[in-house]
């Protein structure tokens, strides 16, 4: 697997480069990628489903003990199988979607990166591998959302959801670093296998509270959920490829990975029914205000995916079977509405629901699959969306916590999924306000065939389910329950149960309310200013918020004065070096140390005098030249201490340095700014304090260091070896030269550059007229 995923990477970037050989043809290679793909996970199916589990192991980072684990089994598989088809249908219908785009190939690139990391999520062992691959999902579908980047709606959602599944990223690392180390494993099947009660482990509360932001985050869970209908400003195919099928499941897959370890507790429960319930009912009313139809997808999406995680939290093993049946018929009917809706919109040039009728006649196949997903979200019989209302309905009626909750959030979702469907198929295609809605240009095979696929799927697996379904979704439901001997027997007709009953009043009731659709949209207009409280502006204001404080604090720091730079430099350090030595640092006797003032010679007095009086003449004058000169004076005065004890290299080192600088300063005299004379008396204290400040804790630290020299071998090792293999009688030197050679060649360089900055201002005349 590890192969695999290497090579999607490999092919993500050559995507571009296939595109601009092949043109319009670089279609074949690219679709044919997740259909090579989709076959390669086939190969398992015998084995998976004969109740075996594939796992593969490479080494990635032998010091600390972590390899790339993969981990292939019913739920693996599941989810691999469903991203590679998908991924199939949605690289044909991008070809068509994105034909007149010159980005084309970026767009390949990036949906192929997609691909590969959602594969990396649902088949890693290793929660660090896992973890990366997470990561990867966030960033390639921050690019894909941004793929229209010319556009400010576009960069902001993208932003937007970059922000957020990024944050729930890094809480689920930390969550699941806390989880391994209460199951002392960070693999998923060592979690499996370890038999320690993690549920009353310290690190479980705090792991799952971490882990559900994670995937709360990743699933657009409440309040979370902005972010998905905002990123419908991407192009269509990527909201039918990561927001119905992939990438918003990640968290849906993670949360079952997870049952059999964390699943079962009361806190688990309350939080994934609680979550979702609220997740589910949000999303639908959401979705009924609104009238762009991605907009309404997007909220029907929020609402089932709030269904998913109810059902989870509900942990029975009917609401397990349930969530993926459902998960597997909302991806179905899900990404084929979206595929309609972006069909419609490039042949009409909009997406308003009050603008689209009677398409019937002029986009009769799109009408065709707008019709078999309406009625699998509708869940009638004989489509895989009935299937999966009656088992949800089954698994609310069952639960042992909450189970009013549980039915009441199925069955008004249910409900408003029926008025949803209706509106996305009848409202559009055959019903007729007055003139028929115009078609620019009706839609090519690539638009109307990978939505008609999967329309007839969902009725496929509606007729057969037990041959189509059964079988994989029962071992993913075996890998969630840790229970193999659970069965899952789909059928199309149970008799007359209290779920068909349901099923049936839900139909009346959703087409009550689709009746009054119009209705209930003008009564929304009305109620707008109660979202200015909701998730998605508290955010918009927060991120505001942090924008303008960032601007208040670079304003204060880059306020393009040198002197400002430096002193907050200096403050900052010192405050950190005076916390460490507060904290960690030994404790040294001062007043031994003033007795050593004695020894004090009078040359060494006479120098630190003249330095001192430099010093203080220099905060006083207004003359550019005589600050040159009385700084010279300074660094002269350094190196007479230099040689004074005994270091005349370094002096010589540093009388270059000084003349060289007091040299340059003096020809670039006329081109510098004029001097600024700090007159403000506060101004002129500030700065000599922080400098006296600094001198003296850098005085503290040497007397520190002096004092309470660390043993070190270093010295040993280059007083034995500088003579004897470097052949050199200099310590100093030899390490600049032989053991730091490298470190000395790189300072050689920026030495050599900075020569060069000098030399370019020297030749630059401002006042020569140019020639016209």
């Amino acid at each position: 697997m590890l192969y695999l995923i290497l090579a999607g990477l490999l092919f993500a970037f050559a995507a571009p480069l296939i595109n601009r050989w092949l043109g319009r043809y670089a279609v074949v290679p690219v679709s044919m990628v997740p259909l090579i793909f989709f076959g390669y996970f086939s190969l398992y199916l015998p084995a998976v489903l004969g109740g075996e589990t594939i796992l593969q192991s490479y080494t990635w980072v032998p010091v600390l003990g972590i390899d790339l684990q993969f981990r292939l089994d019913g739920l693996s598989l599941f989810f691999s199988l469903m991203i590679t088809i998908f991924g199939f249908l949605i690289f044909f219908y991008a070809s068509g979607y994105l034909k007149e785009n010159r980005q084309i190939g970026r767009f390949y690139f990036y949906l192929m990166l997609f691909m590969t990391a959602m594969l990396g999520v649902v088949t890693a062992d290793n929660i660090f591998c896992l973890f990366v691959f997470w990561e990867l999902t966030s960033i390639s579908s921050y690019l894909l959302i941004s793929f229209d980047h010319e556009k400010a709606a576009s960069r902001a959602s993208a932003w937007q959801a970059l922000l957020v599944t990024g944050f729930g990223g890094l809480a689920l690392m930390a969550g699941l670093i806390l989880l391994s180390m209460a199951g002392k494993s960070h693999t998923f099947t060592g979690l499996f296998e370890s038999g320690s009660p993690i549920a009353i482990h310290n690190f479980y509360v705090p792991a799952l509270v971490l882990i559900c932001l994670g995937c709360f985050t990743k699933s657009a869970q409440f309040p979370f959920h902005f972010w998905l209908p905002n990123a419908m400003a991407a192009p269509t195919p990527v909201s039918a490829y990561l927001h119905s099928a992939t990438m918003v499941k990640a968290g849906i897959y993670l949360l079952a990975r997870l049952t059999p370890v964390m699943g079962g507790t009361e806190v688990w429960q309350y939080t994934l029914m609680m979550v979702g319930g609220v997740t589910a009912l949000v999303g639908a009313v959401l979705a009924l205000q609104h009238t762009d139809l991605k907009a309404i997808l997007a909220y029907t999406t929020i609402s089932a995916l709030g269904l998913m995680v109810g059902m989870i939290g509900v942990g029975t093993a009917i609401a397990l079977k349930a969530m993926l049946v459902f998960l597997l018929a909302h991806a179905l009917y899900k990404g084929t509405m979206f595929l309609v809706a972006g069909a419609i919109d490039h042949s009409t040039g909009t997406r308003e629901y009050y603008s689209l009728q009677g398409l019937v006649w002029r986009m009769p196949l799109t009408a065709t699959a707008a019709a078999l997903a309406a009625l699998s979200m509708a869940g009638l019989m004989p489509f895989f969306g009935f299937i999966g209302k009656e088992l949800l309905y089954e698994a609310a009626l069952g639960a042992t916590l909450y189970a009013s909750l549980a039915f009441g959030f199925t069955f008004l979702t249910g409900t408003v999924f029926v008025a949803i469907a209706l509106l996305l198929s009848y409202g559009i295609f055959w019903y007729k306000r007055h003139t028929p809605t115009p078609v620019k240009h009706p839609p090519i095979p690539s638009l109307t065939l990978p939505p008609l696929v999967l329309g007839l799927a969902g009725l496929a697996l509606g007729l057969t389910p037990s041959v189509l379904a059964a079988p994989i979704l029962e071992r993913a439901a075996q890998a969630i329950a840790a229970n193999p001997s659970l069965k899952i027997d789909l059928a199309i007709w149970h008799g007359f149960t209290p779920e068909l009953a349901l099923s049936i009043l839900t139909l009346l009731l959703g087409f009550f309310l689709y009746r009054y659709l119009r209705k209930l949209h003008i009564f929304s207009d009305k109620i707008q200013r109660i979202y200015e409280w909701g998730p998605g502006s508290l955010y918009q204001r927060a991120f505001s918020g942090f924008l303008d404080g960032a601007k208040v604090f670079i304003s204060y720091i880059q306020n393009g004065y040198l002197r400002s730079y430096i002193v907050t430099i200096v403050l900052v350090f010192c405050g950190l070096l005076f916390y460490a030595m507060w904290r960690h640092a030994p404790h040294i006797d001062l007043g031994a140390r003033l007795d050593l003032l004695r020894e004090v010679r009078v040359y060494e007095l006479v120098v630190l005098v003249l330095v001192i009086s430099a010093l203080i003449y220099l905060l006083g004058t207004r003359s550019r030249l005589t600050s040159i000169v009385v700084m010279g004076l300074v660094g002269y005065s350094a190196a007479l201490f230099y040689i004074l004890f005994g270091a005349p290299d370094v002096a010589a080192t540093q009388l270059l340095i000084e003349t060289l600088t007091v040299v340059i300063f003096v020809l670039l005299l006329h081109k510098l700014p004029a001097f600024k004379y700090l007159s403000h008396q506060f101004k002129k204290f500030k700065f000599i304090v922080v400098s006296v400040t600094f001198g003296a804790l850098m005085t503290y630290v040497m007397l520190l260091v002096q004092e309470h020299a660390v043993p070190s071998e270093l010295k040993e090792f280059y007083g034995q070896k500088s003579y004897v293999e470097a052949h050199g009688r200099n310590i100093v030197n030899v390490i600049l030269v032989d053991f730091r050679a490298l470190d000395t060649l790189g300072e050689i360089t920026v030495l050599a550059v900075a020569a060069l900055g000098i030399f370019a201002l020297l030749r630059v005349n401002p006042e020569k007229k140019q020639k016209p």
